[in-house]
């Protein structure tokens, strides 16, 4: 009776502990039997494959490397350079030394990279895709994004590649999004075959932190503001837009010292983008208020914290409750915390004019950086300014576009009041 009892127990501990180990963090898992679980296997088999052949010891890139491309397919049977697969695939691996070189400089190990991405094979889904039609996935740790990306984008980043890395090289603390990889899968399908470009990315949202408050901000203001039904309103399910900013009076809080490191940060960044020839390209604010803390269902833990060693103090030490916000550990972001903009736990505190901490972390960075001044866009500025100020829109050449974007995140740090149009 006693063993009986036992094996059930363990029994019962084991599919709790499997249950556990298969959720995933947000949005929804991509299981076996969902629409894009063969794009998502694809994707990931080939990602650990890749990069476990993109190994050895690393050589000065030139410039080939940054037209380079392997190629690998994948089947049932498997072959010498690739292993046995559910399904049969072609995948293309874009300039895998210099995404190897990237991985490096942001302080990615390898190995972790892998576990990571490809360790247990799942990936969550954030709902229908946005605006652009891209599917957004997220690593089972929430650290990662896998992004599909149009043929356009993927042109423009190969096109970019050198500058882009160039600029990390020479600004660790680049503030523009940090890509790890750039891919290709293609697929057999109805009419042929289908090609699906991808990128790997960082996630700058945290997965042990509750974000309470969003924003996207571009700096134009034509159509950017995201509806509020209430005071009441739970905001951090929406991203606020840029109206929504200047009418909530909000602003980034630093204080001399990060401040003039944030606009020499943005200042190089936005240099870089009027170089490259892209606009609309926003920086995406996420920020956790240290005093409301995690709305989480962790139960209240204790430890066991003696002063010293001796036998005097550890009879008289007493378990003292766990502060969440600053016991638990947290590194979710090796190799990361010797940046400024990632050095509070994978974010940045807000600051007084005495260089104080406050109460917010910010967690912040500039994305959707691959789209390019074209001729379809120069057709949308024609078009648009004839029934808007062109101040307000958000299709401008780069280097307006660029100007403008700066205006208005120091001026939104500098807490300089804005006339909305």
């Amino acid at each position: 009776m006693r063993n009986s009892i036992l094996v059930k127990r363990n029994i019962k501990k084991k599919r709790k502990e499997f249950l556990e180990d298969e959720k995933v963090l947000v949005g929804n898992k991509i299981s076996e039997g969902h629409e894009n679980f063969v794009m998502a296997y694809n994707m990931l088999t080939g990602i650990r494959v890749a990069v476990s052949r993109c190994s050895g010891i690393m050589k000065k890139l030139n410039d080939e490397d940054f037209k380079s491309t392997k190629k690998l397919s994948f089947n049932m049977d498997g072959s010498e350079l690739t292993p046995s697969s559910k399904y049969d695939f072609k995948f293309k691996d874009y300039c895998p030394e210099v995404f190897r070189e990237l991985r490096n400089m942001f302080g990615l190990d390898p190995a972790d990279y892998l576990v990571s991405i490809t360790g247990k094979y799942i990936l969550s889904e954030l709902g229908s895709p946005g605006k652009s039609g891209s599917f957004f996935y997220y690593s089972r740790d929430y650290r990662f994004i896998i992004k599909t990306i149009h043929h356009s984008e993927h042109k423009q980043l190969r096109r970019i590649l050198k500058d882009y890395y160039n600029h990390v090289k020479e600004n660790p603390n680049t503030l523009i999004s940090q890509f790890y990889g750039l891919h290709r899968v293609k697929m057999p399908f109805l009419t042929g075959s289908k090609k699906i470009h991808f990128i790997v990315m960082n996630n700058l949202f945290p997965p042990h932190r509750d974000i309470h408050l969003k924003y996207d901000l571009k700096g134009s203001t034509w159509g950017r503001t995201t509806k509020i039904n209430s005071n009441k309103e739970d905001l951090s399910s929406l991203t606020l837009k840029d109206l929504n900013f200047l009418e909530r009076n909000d602003s980034i809080k630093f204080g001399p010292n990060k401040k003039s490191l944030f606009f020499k940060q943005l200042e190089s960044d936005v240099k870089l983008l009027k170089k490259i020839n892209v606009m609309d390209y926003s920086l995406l604010l996420g920020i956790h208020d240290v005093k409301k803390g995690n709305n989480s269902n962790f139960e209240k833990l204790s430890v066991f914290d003696p002063k010293s060693s001796d036998k005097f103090e550890l009879i008289k030490t007493n378990p003292r409750d766990i502060d969440r916000e600053n016991d638990l550990p947290t590194n979710v972001y090796p190799g990361r915390s010797k940046y400024v903009f990632y050095g509070h736990d994978g974010g940045i505190r807000s600051t007084n004019e005495l260089n104080e901490p406050l109460n917010e972390i910010y967690y912040l960075g500039i994305i959707d950086c691959l789209t390019n001044y074209s001729t379809k866009k120069k057709l949308e500025t024609f078009w648009r300014s004839l029934g808007h100020q062109r101040s307000t829109i958000s299709a401008l050449p780069a280097n307006e576009y660029g100007d403008r974007f700066l205006k208005f995140i120091k001026d939104g740090t500098s807490k300089v009041k804005q006339k909305i149009n």
